[in-house]
């Protein structure tokens, strides 16, 4: 059941985080403060993200099948073993925080969801990885952690031999760069103009 849900939502998670983004706004209610600390959760999210799509490149913006030509290892991915959905995750509180909106409820909801979202995603994910790159993968998926940050050396059989490439990765999150800097702005115009759509 959760592998079906995993694979809808791995087709459609550009649009997941739309329920959540719209309630953020209908509920809008920014200060300096809000907007100072998110907008922090929001920049080292996106350093992670630029981080690891350095590596990984554009295979991470697929949402057909579940796919990889490569087990990445290098960068984030020697931490955690998806640095991508744990840096979403901050995004979305960060803007959460920034909007102030329902503040903390919606934020606490937001991390529930967002959380639920991306198991059921990488349970389909791992079921890939494990098919496709059989003892490397068991052996990574024993070393790092995947949602949580482990300090622990990946084993030398499993290493990725990657380049980094930051022209690569700034590329890659050019979309979503454009996207994080619309939101952020139009943040921080509501703020300066006091507009409220409905007040809490």
């Amino acid at each position: 059941m959760m592998k079906k849900i995993g694979k809808y939502l791995f087709s459609n998670r550009s649009y997941t985080p739309l329920p959540f983004l719209f309630v953020c706004i209908l509920f809008i209610n920014p200060t300096a403060k809000s907007i100072i600390i998110g907008i922090i959760f929001v920049i080292l999210a996106e350093l992670i993200r630029i981080w690891a799509v350095s590596y990984a490149g554009s295979e991470t913006r697929t949402t057909g099948e579940v796919g990889g030509s490569v087990l990445v290892t290098q960068g984030p991915f020697a931490i955690v073993r998806n640095p991508l959905y744990v840096a979403n995750i901050f995004i979305y509180l960060g803007v959460g925080i920034m909007t102030n909106s329902l503040f903390p409820y919606l934020q606490i909801i937001g991390i529930i969801y967002f959380l639920f979202q991306y198991y059921c995603i990488i349970l389909v994910e791992e079921d890939y990885l494990q098919e496709q790159f059989c003892e490397s993968y068991t052996k990574y998926k024993n070393n790092v952690g995947r949602f949580f940050f482990r300090f622990k050396k990946v084993p030398d059989e499993c290493k990725s031999n990657l380049k980094f490439d930051i022209i690569k990765g700034l590329k890659s999150e050019l979309k979503t760069l454009i996207a994080i800097g619309f939101v952020v702005t139009l943040i921080i115009v509501v703020y300066l103009l006091e507009i409220r759509i409905f007040k809490v």
